[in-house]
């Protein structure tokens, strides 16, 4: 239990927090960091710190202005200090990262009386490579060591070589600390990618620019921070590493997961395997015109020179192999000629994640040969690192290992991918278990035919059950949206979560009867296209003069029907998504508002969750369509399958509570302080006709209800 001395440290920090802000003392905001606290403190630990129990994980919905942040820092911050454990707060987007690193611990370092200390954490490849920069200033379109990939993008280098002097002029002297991010102007990925390295490539303490370099330079910051900042992606990257390379083992650190409905999505992101057939075709024809320069570079090595003799008929066996891939794929796939006339792309999924046997067998074969290249890359990358070590003699010299591993280790790197995708063809699923979605792209890469195999869980939950909840010592989740249908049950299924877990939702601070949620008589069944459409248009006709809008569609197709069918006066109003950038629609809609005109977004799916418009910039939510998201993708269809094959509803396991979620996510675009106050209109009267209609609008807030223009009070 949470002992006095931490609980009043914790009450204080929130009182002179409250004080220094002028803040006003929140319920919910108590809630959670009570609840925080309580779960964060009672976690058992042996004698040597690591957790010996099982209930260490809080799963926390607050909705905007709970003051979520705040919370979690008050509360999980002296539990982490007091355990010996550092704080990782991971955020799924860039301006809620910013916003924590930027305005949040500041604050709290400020005014809470606590003393710590806090940093951010990125992946290497947010960082230059300082030898490769160093290279690249001395004529790097020369260099051996620029990957197979960007030697093909060497031309035209003055545009490289004038980034490379700038970057190097600004690095040198101190200007700039080697962040991508922090570079006052975007950087072209192409040219990125020839300045910095991934955890392969890197010789770490080995490497001659070791205490120039700008990746282990934030490392030493992150060693002796107290919190660290840091998004989704990279703790999952870190843990698909084994843990502890890029951020602290997580046995020593408690997590807070905000934004934490994404998580098993970006989860899932980590676990899929992608195979460009020709393109890898490229890259072993490119490494057998390389073969000259590698022996002549490295054959003086014994070891080396064994190595290399062996990969000529490894890529001659691998080359034709792969060949029949390509043809097997376009013939499974139907389109033997590859893609007709005007089509762009072809998705081809095998059902149940099943692929015939002919192509089981192929990819058999292909594991195999890969399987014995990606040892002999590793093999050579090996001894080339040995070779940076001066206390080791392997008859190479230095100079030569440092020019050349960063290729070796990218090939091998290449090879381990193809491994593994073809180990997920070669594969039976295991019975019982939702099965692998498996499926072939057929589209083009410059102007040539190009066959992308790929392979995905249908679910990342056992993955992180076992890597994430299973290591972490602590850890909270949180988001304003994490029920569907007011329940836990689907976030639980998708991330692997425990029910032995603590689950709670915390009352909103906002009076949602300022709010009017109505299905208007114009509302149509969307299944009538043409009249659905209609009353849309009518329905934008009629908008009042002065209201500033949000009108979110599901379909572009439909969001450009509507616009093009307006008359000319209201389509002047209409700010369109897919013809401004997000940034440059928004400044214009306020603008319009501050002028005291009306102003309508016209936006999609991305614009019910992430736009703040506060107060009088957003009085009107219009949903065109309940957000009813297709299973067509390949991971989604092949998980429909398996349920529907279990006896199980599909549409009502995933597609009605997915739905919830997304339409809590675009209301609650309204209510963004607490003297907001507007409408929500929602023109699809499935709602209403529909038995899961009752389901939808009951995991809604209790906004005032207006049914067919019938008002029927708070809900």
């Amino acid at each position: 239990m949470l002992d006095e001395a931490l609980k009043g440290e914790i009450q204080e920090a929130y009182r002179r927090v409250l004080e220094g802000l002028g803040l006003t003392p929140r319920y919910g905001q108590r809630l959670m960091i009570a609840e925080i606290a309580r779960t964060l403190a009672s976690i058992e630990a042996d004698d040597a710190g690591r957790r010996a129990s099982d209930e260490h994980v809080c799963v926390l919905e607050a909705g905007t202005g709970t003051g979520k942040t705040l919370a979690y820092l008050l509360a999980a911050l002296p539990v982490a200090k007091a355990r010996g454990k550092r704080l990782v707060i991971a955020t799924a987007t860039v301006a809620l990262q910013e916003q924590v690193l930027h305005q949040d611990l500041p604050s709290l370092k400020a005014h809470s009386g606590l003393a710590f200390d806090y940093a951010l954490a990125k992946g290497r490849g947010r960082y230059v490579c300082a030898a490769r920069l160093d290279q690249a200033m001395d004529g790097g379109d020369e260099n051996p060591t620029l990957s197979l990939f960007e030697q093909s993008l060497a031309s035209g280098g003055d545009d490289f070589q004038a980034l490379v002097k700038e970057l190097g002029d600004a690095y040198g002297n101190g200007r700039w600390e080697g962040d991508r991010d922090s570079w006052p102007e975007a950087i072209d990925d192409a040219h990125w990618r020839r300045l910095t390295v991934d955890h392969r490539q890197c010789t770490n303490r080995r490497c001659g620019h070791f205490s120039a370099c700008a990746f282990f330079r934030s490392r030493r910051h992150l060693d002796s921070a107290d919190v660290i900042v840091a998004n989704h992606d990279l703790v999952l990257a870190d843990l698909a590493l084994g843990g502890g390379v890029v951020l602290p083992d997580p046995g020593d650190c408690i997590h807070v997961f905000d934004e934490g409905h994404h998580l098993p999505d970006k989860a899932l992101q980590h676990f899929t395997h992608r195979v460009a057939v020709g393109g890898a075709l490229r890259w072993l024809r490119t490494l057998k015109s390389s073969l000259t320069e590698l022996n002549q570079a490295l054959a003086v090595q014994p070891t080396l020179a064994r190595l290399l003799a062996g990969l000529p008929e490894a890529i001659n066996v691998l080359e034709p192999r792969l060949g029949e891939a390509f043809a097997l794929g376009h013939q499974l796939a139907g389109r033997p000629q590859g893609l007709g006339d005007g089509e762009e792309h072809r998705h081809h999924r095998f059902e149940m994640g099943r692929v015939p046997d002919a192509l089981r067998e192929h990819a058999d074969g292909l594991v195999t040969l890969f399987a014995e290249l990606s040892r002999t890359l590793e093999s050579m990358a090996d001894i080339l690192r040995e070779s940076l070590d001066p206390e080791k003699h392997t008859g190479l010299p230095r100079e030569q290992a440092e020019a050349w591993l960063p290729l070796l280790a990218l090939l091998h790197g290449r090879a381990l991918e193809a491994h593994a995708l073809w180990l997920a063809f070669a594969e039976t699923d295991p019975e019982g278990e939702p099965p692998r979605a498996r499926w072939l792209t057929l589209e083009r890469f410059n102007g040539e035919p190009e066959l992308t195999f790929s392979a995905s869980p249908v679910s990342a939950a056992h993955t992180l059950a076992r890597t994430l909840w299973g290591s972490t010592f602590g850890a909270v989740v949180t988001s304003a949206t994490l029920t569907a249908l007011g329940r836990f049950e689907r976030l639980q299924e998708r991330a692997g979560l425990a029910n032995r877990y603590r689950y709670q939702r915390l009352p909103s601070p906002f009076d949602y009867s300022r709010a009017v949620l109505s299905v208007p008589r114009e509302a149509v069944d969307p299944a009538d296209r043409e009249g659905h459409e209609r009353a849309i248009v009518d329905f934008v006709e009629v908008l009042g003069e002065d209201e500033a809008v949000l009108m979110l569609f599901s379909s572009r197709a439909q969001l450009r029907g509507v616009e093009k069918a307006l008359s000319r006066a209201r389509r002047e109003r209409v700010l369109a998504q897919d013809r401004l950038p997000k940034r440059e629609l928004i400044t214009r809609h306020r603008a319009r508002v501050d002028a005291g005109e009306g102003s309508i977004i016209f936006g999609l799916a991305s614009f019910a969750e992430g736009i703040d418009l506060p107060g009088d910039y957003l009085t009107h939510v219009v949903i065109t369509r309940l957000p009813f998201s297709v299973p067509d993708d390949p991971v989604g269809a092949t998980l429909a399958e398996w349920i529907e094959s279990r006896g199980g509803n599909p549409f009502m396991r995933i597609s009605v509570p997915d739905a919830s979620i997304k339409l809590v996510q675009a209301c609650g675009r309204l209510i963004r302080k607490e003297a907001d106050q507007g409408r929500i209109t929602l023109l699809d009267r499935r709602v209403l006709t529909r038995r899961y209609g009752r389901a939808l609008l009951d995991a809604l807030p209790p906004f005032v209800r207006e049914i067919d223009g019938v008002a029927q009070g708070p809900q």
